[in-house]
This record gives C-alpha cells, structure tokens and sequence, in this order.
C-alpha cells in the first residue's frame, strides 16, 4: 500500500475501519517516512533473514521488513487492527500477522513453526510502557536470535545501552549487557508519531551473543542478585542485596572483601565482573 507514512492516508484508513487509538496500550504509530526504512536495514542483513515484529501498528514498519526479509511475523495483541492490517499487507504473502500478546505467547514453539532454516531478528516500535519487559523476555529466554533491532524512549535507549557500573546504569542494563552487545543508532523526534508523545524516541540495536558474557555463574542467582542491588539503589550493595535475596550479609561483605571491593559500594558502582564474581564467591560458601 503506498503512502503508508502519509497522515492522512492514515486517518483515512483508520476512520474507515473505525480504530481509535489505545492510551492503555502505548499506541503511537511512525508517519516518519524515513524512520522504517532505516531500522529494516538494520534489522535485515541478508535476504535469509526471517523477522519477528513485536506489534504491527498500522503496517508501516512491517511493510519495510517485508520487502527486505525472506518471511515476517507481527504478534499483534490489538484485534482492532487485524482487518487494518489485512488491507496494508496484501501485496506482502511474506507477511503474516498473529493475533496474541508477546509476553505470553510461545516464542520457541513461534520460531520452529515459521522460520525454519533461517536467521530470526527482532525489529518492533515498542509502546514504552512495556519497553523493558519485553527486552528481558526476549533475552532471558535465549531465544536463537541474531539481533533485536528496537524504538523505545530516549531514556530508555541511554539506560539499556549505557555502561555497567555508570550512573545511568540499571538491572535492565546489565542483562542487555550480558546476553548482547548494544548500541544506539539513531533518534527519533516526537514528531514522528501520531499521535504524538511527550518524549523523543531512539532506536538501538542489541547483538545477540551466543555465550552469554562471564560464563561460569548460575544465572537465577546472578539475577536475583542483580535485581536486589538496582531495586533499592540508595542502599549499599550489602543491606540491599541482603534485604531482597536469601543471601546474609556476612557471606555479602566477603564476598566484596575477596574481591577488592569497599563494604560500603552501592549496586550501581559495580561492573559486570564485579558482579559475577561476587555471584560466584557467595555460590561457593
């Protein structure tokens, strides 16, 4: 469907199906006409590549993976816009669209049924109010993916690709950090979408590692480690980790001493190392 990006070609393909826009599910769709094109290119590298699209809006970014990527799938959770969808996606017999919510379909059981054989990728706007829980699904289920290619909220894009043990760093931080290699492309102005959000967009790119960094650690420890630190981050290191995992606090400071690591460090301080050897000194006792 042409002029995909064009307002008004938009309110006039949603007035004729009667869609109103979500506040509850974060709708902001792209009418950027430069924007899809550029996270389709980065999302598909080669013409084996198969694409999972977290939420299809009105088909504007779909439409860009389907030209480049050899089969692309939406998980689109609003039904409203399955007949939308229908209309804007019929020149694309690659494209399909799935009808359920992302955090709780089968990815795996996803994977196996529609990309056999090919290199599966991650390309979504995603509404910010689900920013982080999908990234950590997307990761913590060690899918076999390439890369995830994603538009979040600026913030959103500085915290997941900044460096562990920064200030801007977090819990979501360091499990991009450890199961990706992330980095930020480009922004993206509010008023690229309608409708338009109160915030700037960017769009980052996470390159999926097939070891995770710093092997050796068992991982449900190393998480509820990590999420105790960031939940309480006026706490020390010790006190917050102590208050939200089943670890004392004496096997926390030495685990920090054996370390090289003041008592007194707070969560944020430590790097990615620091972390995964305190994990395995604290596994060890």
């Amino acid at each position: 469907m042409e002029r995909l990006s064009d307002i008004g070609v938009i309110k006039d393909l949603l007035t004729r199906h009667g869609f109103t826009f979500s506040k509850a599910l974060g709708q902001n769709f792209l009418v950027n006409p430069s924007v899809c094109p550029r996270m389709a290119e980065y999302a598909v590298q080669n013409d084996n590549t198969g694409i999972i699209e977290v939420g299809a809006g009105v088909g504007v970014l779909t439409c860009e993976l389907a030209k480049r990527a050899k089969k692309v799938v939406s998980v689109e959770l609003d039904k409203r816009l399955l007949p939308v969808l229908d209309e804007t996606l019929a020149e694309f017999p690659n494209a399909e669209v799935v009808n359920d919510d992302i955090m709780k379909i089968d990815l795996n059981k996803l994977i196996e049924e529609k990309f056999q054989g090919m290199e599966v990728s991650v390309c979504a706007n995603l509404p910010y109010y689900i920013t982080s829980p999908v990234i950590m699904r997307l990761l913590e289920s060690r899918l076999p993916l390439k890369r995830i290619v994603v538009m979040v909220q600026k913030e959103a894009a500085d915290r997941l690709c900044a460096e562990v043990g920064s200030r801007e760093s977090g819990a979501v931080t360091v499990a991009v950090n450890r199961y990706s290699v992330p980095r930020k492309l480009f922004t993206v102005s509010r008023g690229s979408f309608m409708p338009e959000p109160k915030v700037d967009s960017a769009v980052i790119e996470l390159e999926i590692q097939e070891k995770p960094e710093f092997e050796g650690v068992d991982e449900k420890l190393f998480f509820s480690v990590v999420k105790a630190a960031f939940a309480q981050r006026r706490k020390t290191f010790v006190n917050a980790v102590s208050s939200g995992t089943a670890i004392d606090k004496e096997s926390i400071y030495k685990a920090l001493e054996e370390t090289g690591l003041p008592p007194t460090v707070r969560g944020e301080k430590l790097t990615m190392e620091n972390l995964t050897d305190i994990c395995k000194i604290v596994s060890e006792k």
